[in-house]
């Protein structure tokens, strides 16, 4: 159980923070930064289930999106739990070394590419790179991805310097493509245009 009596202690106020380990760390170090990504990551899929709570007051034109949006938001809800479990992961150096308290495994990776798989089935093939945006849910996950990226290569980073378990990195890059295919089918499902890449808008003079 996690217990907080206190929201300021006054510990980081030099630049320091200390790790689930109980080693102190400097607030710029790499595993700082990697779990910090991940903490950014979930407060923007928060925000994309605040998009999708919103689609479901009505769609004008799109036949009962409610099961689609309900199932999203339910996928959402629990990858937000799972990435508290990878935070507190990353924030414990001997988690890579020996048996983690929490983390992701090898089964959370392969429901990702479960719920990949089946959004992306009904989806029109890709002719080019998609702009982001269909939508303030299609958007707002394309903006997730983005940082699901980000959060990524700061744990690569970490991973060349510190052991970090190949699930957690597994992990990363699967939600991203995941969140990709959200996306996507946020945009169709709910009736909002994908804007292509126009490679041939400009000629060189």
């Amino acid at each position: 159980m996690v217990y907080i009596s206190k929201v300021y202690t006054r510990f980081g106020d030099h630049g320091d923070t200390m790790l689930a380990s109980g080693d102190t760390v400097g607030k710029d170090s790499l595993r700082v930064a990697a779990y910090g990504e991940v903490d950014e990551l979930n407060a923007v899929l928060g925000m994309l289930r605040v998009e999708v709570g919103r689609a479901t007051s009505g769609i004008a034109g799109v036949a009962d999106p409610a099961a689609f949006l309900a199932g999203l938001d339910a996928s959402l809800a629990r990858i937000q739990q799972e990435l508290f479990d990878l935070g507190a992961e990353l924030a414990e150096p001997g988690a890579a070394t020996g048996k983690a308290r929490l983390c992701v495994v090898d089964d959370d990776v392969t429901r990702l590419e479960h719920e990949l798989d089946a959004l992306n089935e009904p989806l029109s093939p890709l002719t080019s790179f998609i702009l982001p945006g269909g939508g303030p849910v299609g958007a707002t996950a394309h903006l997730a991805r983005t940082v699901c990226r980000r959060a990524e290569r700061r744990a690569v980073t970490l991973a060349r310097a510190e052991p970090v378990r190949g699930e957690a990195l597994r992990y990363l890059n699967r939600l991203s493509d995941l969140l990709f295919v959200i996306a996507r089918a946020a945009a169709q499902r709910l009736g909002h245009p994908e804007v292509l890449w126009d490679t041939q808008r400009r000629r060189p003079a």
